[in-house]
């Protein structure tokens, strides 16, 4: 049984969360056909079982040739070359080109045996019917693809654990790969909590209550990362119900998010609820950020845990920092992801406590990056911005005119 303790609200920083906090639970493995694959994260790296595109082929409309043939050709002194056959798409090339001969090639077409290299039909006129000018000279290999250049027999055609593009299913499937062993989406499960939270469809609403706002959003946030979101039955503030519902949420779940009940309050029960249970380690209860400093990261039996403050901007500002990049790892990414973003300038002073983390939301206006503030409560502000910017720890502010990196909402 873990114990709060000395951790229980020790902040962390970002930076440790981001690089220490590295659970090594990983999703199940499942296999799916290739047209399915597209965003999954692939198990092994998959190596070519043949050479690819398998035989030597033009990269250009033109005439396979010797290229020694065309040595020293020019507009001023062309090379005369006999256009002996030409090689027809998806047929095999069997007409040899011999010295001072050419064999017309289609882009795509197989190199024809004798040649070395294409000549471009741009750099071709006919002289006299069944001969050609070359007024330009080609080197050996110049216009051809070889049968492996894009991949030998065994070489690595993608990585594990980086999800898959439509360049990368380009390339399976012209390696004659049908099916991907992959991690299936992380089971995310979504404990939202308190005794003043009604679900998100109620339509009218007891005397302070609010409704649920944190299961669809971080839902959709989970799955924005490649997990597969799933909300629990709102849980009361009674001591043991919370404790009840991670015992039953650790046996089929990938990541467990609690939202709400996080911050130091004689009502919230997250940490204690989770260092009530077995083998159970508290990673961190606070963050060194504003919003979110009341997070929560621990494992229960290995299983990610993150408590999440109950103001919902604050929990979306820390999952999306945090919760989004365990949810990734868990289902089996080893690559970092890069959010998009522009430089802007600061409109405004903006004034920043050193020793924490601020995240800041922004609206973008003809270059300009407008700081966008209100309370922590208030989701409008986070629907009214473009992106956000991040103050560094260690800065106590940020002048007017300076430039900023904001990450943008896509």
């Amino acid at each position: 049984m873990a114990t709060a303790g000395r951790e229980f609200f020790t902040a962390r920083t970002v930076a440790d969360a981001l690089r220490e906090f590295r659970p090594g639970h990983r999703s199940t493995i499942e296999t799916v056909r290739l047209d399915s694959a597209w965003g999954r994260v692939p198990a092994a790296d998959i190596a070519a079982h043949e050479a690819l595109p398998g035989f030597d082929r033009s990269s250009v409309d033109g005439y396979a040739v010797r290229a020694s043939d065309t040595f020293g050709a020019s507009e001023a002194i062309p090379a005369y070359l006999r256009v002996t056959a030409a090689v027809r798409m998806g047929e095999d090339a069997d007409a040899q080109v011999t010295a001072d001969a050419a064999v017309a090639v289609p882009t795509g077409g197989m190199l024809p045996p004798g040649a070395d290299a294409v000549v471009m039909v741009e750099h071709t006129q006919e002289a006299m019917p069944g001969t050609i000018e070359v007024v330009r000279p080609v080197a050996p290999g110049e216009g051809v693809v070889r049968r492996d250049e894009d991949a030998a027999p065994g070489a690595r055609l993608v990585s594990a654990g980086r999800p898959l593009r439509a360049q990368d299913l380009a390339l399976l499937a012209a390696a004659g790969v049908s099916a991907v062993d992959v991690h299936a989406a992380p089971r995310v499960t979504i404990i939202p909590t308190g005794d003043e939270i009604c679900p998100a469809g109620e339509a009218e609403l007891p005397p302070g209550h609010v409704r649920d706002a944190l299961t669809v959003s971080i839902g959709a946030l989970a799955r924005e990362a490649g997990g597969d979101p799933h909300g629990t039955a709102i849980v009361s503030d009674d001591p043991g119900a919370l404790q009840d519902a991670l015992e039953l949420a650790v046996r089929d779940s990938d990541v467990i998010v609690i939202c709400a009940g996080s911050s130091v309050g004689a009502r919230d029960q997250t940490a204690a609820a989770v260092a009530a249970l077995d083998h159970a380690e508290i990673w961190c209860h606070g963050l060194a950020i504003k919003p979110g400093k009341p997070t929560l990261l621990a494992l229960i039996d290995g299983i990610p845990v993150i408590g999440l403050p109950g103001n919902p901007r604050s929990a979306l500002v820390v999952f999306r920092l945090i919760g989004m990049p365990v949810v990734r790892r868990v289902g089996g990414w080893t690559v970092e992801l890069h959010p998009a973003s522009v430089r802007a300038r600061l409109s405004r002073d903006l004034a920043s406590a050193a020793g924490r983390l601020d995240v800041v939301q922004v609206r973008l206006h003809e270059g300009e990056a407008e700081p966008l503030f209100g309370p922590s409560a208030l989701l409008s502000v986070l629907t009214a911005a473009d992106g956000y910017m991040v103050v560094a720890q260690d800065a106590t502010g940020l002048a007017a005119g300076a430039e900023v990196e904001v990450f943008l909402y896509v």
